[in-house]
């Protein structure tokens, strides 16, 4: 009794500090706190160096274990004594727990599985061959590792082939989700199939997994125990889904209904504990009380979202990373001893790679997919992660593996997954196949046909959420063409970042492909998609303008080329941005910063395109519909000017403001003119030409617009004066960097916004207490 008072009083929470001569590394709290930053830092810098290979976190997480175990530093006596003794791996490893525990949540919550069923009979074969084949080559491959590695003859057959089986089968479903997201595969044919059958084969993996769990219950004791575990644990998931859902759609009807929702989130994560304490009593792990929790909440309503917002940055960012690590730090590389146990790594990642890939590769064949696509199904249904981790470290707690066979386990776990990616790339590269289908698309076209569609003016539009709908709606019904020989056709596309959220995978479910890249179907539930789809709906069928709508879930680094492709499959004439500050409302000058990676973004586009873009600078331009209504219901005639200076860019800003001829949109064009005649200006004849042209046919073919003359001398002023009138709702200008002596004082200036140029910059400006919208229009580069 004594020796057990002194272990329990020896183990303190927290050290009485170094100056009473106390060592905080003795103390469970503070060498928890020293343990968890040097995880994440270890990680996080291993995840900026593997960055550029397309790898994804959880690769860099579980080297960093590894790098911190007795495989690397843990050899170092010292570092592992002070940094990770014994007698704290459960303290480390039942945080990593309680974070694995509230992932899984997130995981049953982001599974749909009515997605699942509408999949079709092509992702279901897909997903059971993929599942099938490398469990029965694991039949055969567990006779050769129970004699090949020491100790594993002693577990039974049954429990030992369940874990190899389900380690070798298995498919990462939020690993690859984000593998087709940066190799641009979302929604292409591949993607898609990709995405329904991991989705499948991930319930199937539960399934198994559990057999597995219940059968390694019964290891040394009565076979009768498994039985009595498989009956609970069926018992437990009916009682769950009959009784438990129910309440949950009630839960989250009234939270979505109210305000005060703190007690509803509380009991929900009473609930994911409550649920992962009843699984574990019956004796199947923790997690699948809380993942069968998971599946109970209602999939893409408000309550969800807001689940999911309150958990994920907490336990995805700062949690789960300490379980990757734990299972790094078990992985003792040195444990793997001797040419046989080398050997017998390389087989089992041979055949894990033969099997999932050879299974995948010949049912999509059989299912008509050609075989590029067919090939590239198989190596990324390869992926392994997060599921492969747990299914290890359950192998492991039971028992069932030892340390040799786990480390190799491992390795194949990763060896697998850093390998999906280039391969991937390799075999299918999707921006090629899609413009081939779109070459062959354009022969297949009459000559009739390309002649109208060159005709017809082609806008693409981006849109950051729904509170920008209102203003662009406005703003393409104010700039487009009345004329019924001007067909028109807007693709409106809605940018939505990418991240390492399961909010992101969430999106990822329910974005369905119908074009290229990211063209989607909207389903219900997804309160986001909904509303700007119903309101383009809505517009196109009240103005009778062909409309697109699409999605774009991307990287900020990558999103520009999602902009840029789809411009280009679509041959757009002119791209539509959103500046990266946008105003609340009419009247207001001060305006909300959206972040500096959304000014990246506008900034690549700016630079790549081979089109004119546009960058919207919203204040309000939706101004006079009142909430909840479409945004065309209001009868306020729009006041637009286009200001004139000269140059390229102004030139298109005319052609672009010249097609307006709609009864209620008041168009002015202002002329700048330069104070004195006599200053020498910089402007080419050629120029002068150009922009005389330009004028003459613009008041040609308007003549209803209004046209005016200014003779400036301070061209500030003048542009300020303009934007603080309130004499216009919308002022268009070209970005240029105009050849002439009126703009040559601001060139001294280094403008707030460079991406506007300087006199969309000097109109945009929140200084000057300007309150109208800007529409700055740049030509394509290449032309300069």
């Amino acid at each position: 009794m004594e020796h057990m008072v002194l272990n329990l009083t020896s183990m303190r929470t927290s050290s009485d500090g170094v100056w009473q001569g106390d060592n905080p590394l003795i103390h469970a709290f503070p060498l928890l706190i020293v343990q968890t930053t040097l995880i994440l830092f270890i990680s996080r810098f291993l995840t900026f160096l593997l960055k550029p290979l397309r790898q994804p976190k959880v690769i860099a997480e579980i080297l960093g274990g590894i790098l911190l175990g007795p495989s690397a530093l843990g050899r170092i006596k010292d570092f592992s004594d002070i940094i990770f003794p014994s007698w704290s791996t459960p303290i480390l490893e039942s945080v990593a727990s309680i974070g694995l525990l509230f992932y899984l949540f997130l995981v049953g919550l982001e599974l749909d599985l009515t997605s699942i069923r509408r999949s079709g009979k092509s992702a279901i074969t897909i997903a059971l061959a993929g599942v099938s084949l490398p469990f029965l080559i694991a039949v055969g491959i567990t006779f050769l590792m129970r004699k090949a590695i020491q100790g594993e003859n002693n577990v039974g057959y049954p429990q030992f082939l369940m874990f190899i089986g389900v380690a070798l089968s298995i498919t990462a479903f939020p690993v690859l989700a984000r593998i087709l997201a940066e190799l641009k595969l979302l929604t292409t044919h591949v993607g898609e199939l990709a995405m329904a059958a991991a989705a499948f084969n991930d319930v199937a993996a539960w399934i198994l997994l559990a057999l597995a769990v219940a059968l390694a219950g019964g290891n040394h004791k009565s076979p009768l125990v498994s039985i009595w575990v498989l009956i609970s644990g069926v018992t437990f998931v009916a009682f769950m889904l009959i009784l438990v859902r129910p309440m949950m759609t009630w839960v989250a009807k009234r939270c979505s209904s109210q305000t005060e929702d703190e007690a509803f989130i509380c009991l929900t994560l009473a609930g994911v504990m409550l649920s992962g304490f009843m699984t574990d009593l019956i004796g199947v792990h923790a997690i699948f009380g809380a993942f069968v929790f998971g599946l109970t909440i209602p999939k893409g309503g408000e309550f969800a979202a807001k689940l999911t917002k309150r958990i994920e940055d907490f336990v995805s960012g700062l949690l789960l990373p300490l379980y990757f690590a734990s299972s790094g730090l078990k992985t003792d590389v040195a444990k793997i001893h001797g040419i046989k146990a080398w050997g017998l790594l390389a087989l089992i990642i041979s055949v894990s790679c033969t099997g999932k890939i050879l299974g995948t590769f010949l049912v999509a064949i059989i299912c008509m997919i050609p075989v590029r696509e067919s090939l590239a199904l198989g190596v990324l249904m390869n992926t392994k992660g997060l599921v492969e981790l747990i299914v290890l470290n359950i192998g492991k707690e039971k028992k069932i593996l030892n340390d040799e066979m786990f480390a190799i386990l491992v390795l194949m776990a990763l060896f697998t997954t850093f390998m999906t990616t280039p391969t991937a790339m390799a075999i299918y590269k999707p921006h090629v196949v899609a413009s081939q289908s779109q070459n062959n698309l354009e022969r297949q076209n009459s000559p009739n046909k390309n002649s109208r569609k060159e005709k017809e003016l082609r806008i693409l539009a981006c849109i950051h959420g729904p509170e920008s709908v209102p203003s662009l709606i406005n703003l393409i019904e104010s700039t487009r063409p009345s004329s019924e020989n001007s067909p028109y056709k807007v693709y409106a596309m809605h940018l939505v970042e990418l991240t390492d959220r399961s909010s992101s995978i969430m999106m990822v479910h329910r974005v369905r492909k119908n074009g290229f890249p990211f063209i989607n179907r909207f389903y219900r539930g997804v309160a986001q998609q909904d509303q700007i789809a119903s309101a383009f709906e809505v517009y196109g069928q009240v103005s009778q303008v062909t409309i697109r709508h699409t999605t774009a879930i991307s990287a900020f680094s990558t999103m520009h080329e999602d902009i840029l492709h789809i411009a280009e499959a679509k041959r757009v004439s002119i791209i539509i941005l959103p500046f990266n500050k946008q105003g609340n409302k009419k009247g207001e000058e001060t305006m909300e910063d959206l972040g500096h990676n959304w000014k990246v973004v506008n900034e690549m586009v700016l630079k790549c395109a081979n089109c004119s873009v546009a960058l919207f600078v919203d204040r309000g331009f939706d101004a006079g519909a009142e909430k909840g209504a479409t945004p065309l219901s209001t009868n306020i005639p729009r006041r637009v000017c286009i200001l004139f200076l000269g140059g390229p860019d102004d030139r298109k800003a005319l052609e672009y403001g010249g097609g307006i001829a709609n009864p209620s949109v008041e168009v002015t064009v202002v002329k700048c003119l330069e104070h004195s005649a006599d200053r020498m200006s910089p402007v080419t004849d050629l120029e002068k030409e150009l922009n005389k042209a330009t004028l003459t046919e613009f008041r040609r073919q308007n003549g209803s617009i209004k046209y005016m003359e200014v003779v400036v001398g301070n061209i500030k002023e003048t542009v300020a004066g303009i934007g603080q009138s309130r004499d216009y709702d919308l002022v268009i200008v070209g970005k240029g960097h105009h050849p002439s002596t009126i703009v040559a004082e601001l060139a001294h200036n280094q403008p707030e916004h460079t991406e506007l140029g300087p006199i969309g910059g000097t109109i945009a400006s929140s200084s000057h207490g300007i309150l109208c919208s800007v529409l700055v229009i740049q030509t394509p580069q290449i032309s300069k």
